[in-house]
């Protein structure tokens, strides 16, 4: 073979040509992308290189790629716990300061540390939520889609992550006195809340629904046929209105709200209360993809370098600081991704996951990050379980998927692809993404 001949097997067989052509066929001939805007990237940070660039520059609807953005600002400036609770007290009253902890009361956490300081207060109890200057739904957000689960509203006293479940149970009767009246159906809520409660018409799917107005914690009951259903629907939280009047069939204490000016005093003696490990609170961030974890993490990080729950102003600061050497400048507007008006370039995202491997141990990462066949990752990667560790993301017409890929040979590769405008199921676009990372797992 000639030296000619052996330098073109060498090139035509180099990574990047492996790359190349396998995004080629798995993505960027595929039919179903054709009329979607499509970026990717794939880096090697051991190198500094580049291995695959395509529309790497262009700006893309993250959709929940966004949460990783907002892992990573809180693994940077929140510590190794969270701050569930600021506090001063005097000889006759105990006073709160709320730290946006999305994590008191919530049912994934049986540890509550806040909560059981606050039974076992003996003085009167004050709240004031010192800094707190946002409103309770993001810019770019769906604004029919108060009433969804995966929209809770932000607060700066989240409880019950802000939601309430609604249960049906039916059984049989043991009298029935007709045929048709043998069932009894019991809903009911956990918690309970004050507020009117309506049964509407029984769904016409048969499914249990419960509905909310749009302003008020006013529900409408849908009966469905199921035996056993549960149903999650966001509460008003209108500041800490809502979590003070929870507080008191929860804890049995009361907390009112403090009137008036807070002493600068005060704010000078405040105590923190640590609730938990922050990693146990991003590991579900990051796995199921929770909207409301990313929202109450921004605040609270915001909160931490600005004295303010406030987002726009937290970015900013971001922006100047931990985050100034994105390559291309986003628009970052909440930190879970539901908001339509964010804009990220695949670049953005190789280089915050390279920084964000640079800077943490790896242990961590991939405990946080879900791998293939767990979370939103589901049964698509499940080939290439510890080989893939990637954020999700899902809009209408929109998919996401950016993350790390370890190789056969034990390189660990970061990779972007952003999916916009396509009209076709999500399942269908993450099979071709699946076969694409799969590729390079082998190949490379």
């Amino acid at each position: 073979m000639t030296m000619i001949a052996v330098v073109i097997l060498a090139w035509s067989c180099s990574p990047s040509k492996l790359i190349s052509k396998s995004a080629d066929k798995n993505i960027l001939q595929d039919t179903a992308f054709s009329a979607a805007h499509t970026g990717i990237a794939v880096f090697d940070p051991e190198k500094n290189e580049y291995l695959f660039r395509y529309q790497d520059k262009k700006y893309f609807v993250p959709a929940s790629n966004t949460k990783i953005i907002t892992c990573y600002v809180a693994m940077k400036n929140l510590g190794e716990k969270i701050t569930g609770m600021y506090y001063t007290e005097n000889d006759t009253a105990l006073i709160l300061v709320p730290s946006g902890d999305p994590t008191f009361l919530h049912k994934d956490f049986i540890e509550q540390p806040v909560a059981d300081f606050i039974r076992s207060a003996g003085k009167k109890i004050y709240m004031y939520p010192l800094g707190w200057n946002e409103l309770p739904l993001g810019p770019g957000w769906s604004w029919d889609d108060y009433s969804e689960s995966y929209m809770p509203e932000r607060s700066p006293f989240p409880i019950y992550g802000n939601i309430i479940r609604w249960y049906q149970v039916k059984t049989a009767k043991e009298n029935p006195t007709t045929a048709a009246d043998s069932v009894d159906t019991f809903i009911y809520s956990d918690p309970e809340l004050k507020g009117d409660v309506d049964f509407g018409k029984p769904a016409t799917n048969k499914i249990f629904s419960v509905d909310r107005k749009r302003d008020q914690n006013a529900f409408i009951i849908h009966e469905g046929s199921q035996r056993k259903a549960e149903v999650e629907v966001p509460f008003v939280t209108d500041g800490i209105t809502t979590a003070l009047e929870l507080i008191k069939d929860s804890l049995h204490k009361e907390i009112l709200p403090f009137e008036g000016k807070f002493p600068l005093a005060w704010r000078n003696d405040l105590t923190v209360m640590y609730s938990r490990n922050l990693d146990s609170m991003l590991k579900p961030m990051m796995h199921r993809s929770d909207n409301f974890f990313a929202e109450q993490t921004l605040l609270m990080t915001g909160e931490k370098l600005t004295g303010e729950m406030n987002i726009e102003n937290g970015v900013k600061r971001l922006l100047e600081t931990d985050l100034a050497g994105f390559p291309d400048k986003p628009r970052w507007v909440d930190g879970s991704g539901l908001s339509r008006y964010n804009l990220f370039t695949p670049d953005d995202f190789i280089w915050i996951l390279s920084k964000m491997k640079t800077e943490f141990n790896w242990d961590r990462i991939t405990t946080i990050f879900p791998t293939g066949g767990r979370g939103t990752l589901g049964t698509v990667y499940q080939q290439d379980s510890t080989r893939i560790y990637a954020k999700t993301g899902t809009l209408s017409g929109v998919m996401a998927l950016s993350g790390f890929v370890i190789t056969q040979k034990n390189k660990v590769l970061v990779f972007s692809i952003m999916i916009n405008n396509h009209r076709q199921s999500a399942a269908r676009l993450r099979k071709s993404v699946a076969a694409f990372l799969h590729d390079i797992i082998v190949n490379y």
